[in-house]
């Protein structure tokens, strides 16, 4: 069967929209996809405001912009189409949203942008919501790209995902097992912003600083890090498990930058130590923004090689749209009502098939 799917993801970095057409086949169990067309669109600063602050906001507020991000989501998608004249090729359409609240321990977790809204706009089926049944079922809803890891990228033994948080897919007696590893991007940003950039270019300022031993002995100390997966992080906990340690500090913004870097490399490498790979030489796919951050990748690459493991950086495609192309092999197990959410990975009772429904276009029988 072959699917031609838009997937739309929105991640914690806030650096902008996704959107991804992709061409997925299912052959006897075997998935493959192309990526057609794709583009990240950049967040107006009254978008970054309001998705930021929504748990701020009362609760009518709160609904309203709930609606008006779904809104402005079908919208976009419309104009997609239209620039790249693919009326009548879209089945259906699968949608992340934005992650507001997670706190799966009370069993909730919110991705603002409502997908009767999305339907509405642009008279396509919708999916959505796809986190909130494994939620339910006891899971942490995260991460739920694992399924997309399982079956389109199998030829690689870890698959590490550098957003603003960064979460990885290892091996795991003879399956797999996913979760968020640290805050990334979100901190390397936030520092930057303090120089006035928008981020650290390639690792450019980082790479002048020096390390701060005292406080990431203390940033690696965090209870967080010493849990068993399954595991997951909101927004908000993953920035405070380096806010306000790091800004405590009297240091230079390079000098921060650069300790943030051995952070994020120190937890990525200690996660891949706690899950070995049977493979005598393991590879690991890399992606999301980190992946273009040129200094962290090459520090990463060094301590990945003395544990015998390669990292992998892919096509720009790749690396920039795989989590909106996962979410249209997301959408499509949905639309097959086929499992979509792995209990070994997140720690839910049983695997499901996540995800809302909503018909974009009438039935005239």
């Amino acid at each position: 069967m072959v699917y031609h799917v838009i997937g739309i993801m929105s991640g914690s970095s806030l650096d902008g929209l996704d959107i991804a057409f992709v061409r997925l086949e299912e052959i006897r169990g075997t998935w493959s996809f192309e990526i057609l067309q794709a583009e990240c669109l950049p967040y107006s600063n009254q978008w970054v405001f309001a998705l930021r602050h929504a748990t701020d906001a009362p609760v009518q507020d709160f609904l309203k912009l709930h609606t008006s991000y779904g809104a402005y989501l079908g919208a976009e998608v419309n104009s997609f189409i239209e620039r790249y004249q693919l009326h009548h090729q879209v089945q259906f359409i699968a949608s992340h949203g934005h992650t507001v609240m997670h706190e799966p321990h009370a069993h909730c977790t919110f991705q603002i942008g409502d997908g009767a809204s999305i339907a509405a706009i642009t008279n396509l089926p919708v999916i959505s919501d796809l986190r909130s049944l494994d939620v339910a079922l006891g899971g942490q809803g995260a991460p739920i790209v694992s399924i997309g890891d399982k079956l389109l990228f199998s030829n690689y033994d870890y698959r590490l995902n550098i957003g603003g948080i960064a979460n990885i897919t290892v091996p795991y007696k003879g399956s797999l097992l996913a979760f968020d590893v640290c805050a990334a991007n979100q901190i390397l940003n936030t520092l930057a912003n303090r120089e006035g950039l928008e981020m650290d270019y390639n690792g450019s300022m980082a790479a002048t600083g020096k390390l701060l031993v005292d406080v990431l002995d203390e940033l690696n100390n965090q209870n967080y890090y010493k849990q068993s997966a399954p595991k997951s992080l909101s927004n908000q906990k993953a920035l405070e498990l380096v806010f306000p340690i790091l800004l405590q500090s009297s240091y230079t913004t390079a000098d921060m930058l650069h300790t943030a870097v051995q952070l994020i490399v120190s937890q990525i490498v200690i996660a891949a130590k706690r899950y070995p790979s049977v493979a005598e030489s393991a590879t690991m796919l890399v992606t999301g923004g980190g992946a273009y951050n040129t200094y962290l990748i090459n520090k990463l690459s060094a301590e990945l090689a003395a544990i015998n493991i390669t990292l992998i950086v892919p096509d720009e495609k790749t690396i920039k749209f795989k989590e909106a192309l996962v979410m249209a092999l997301f959408g499509t197990l949905r639309w097959r009502e086929e499992t979509n959410v792995l209990c070994n990975v997140t720690g839910s009772i049983r695997d499901s098939i996540g995800g809302a429904l909503w018909m974009g276009h009438a039935f005239n029988g």
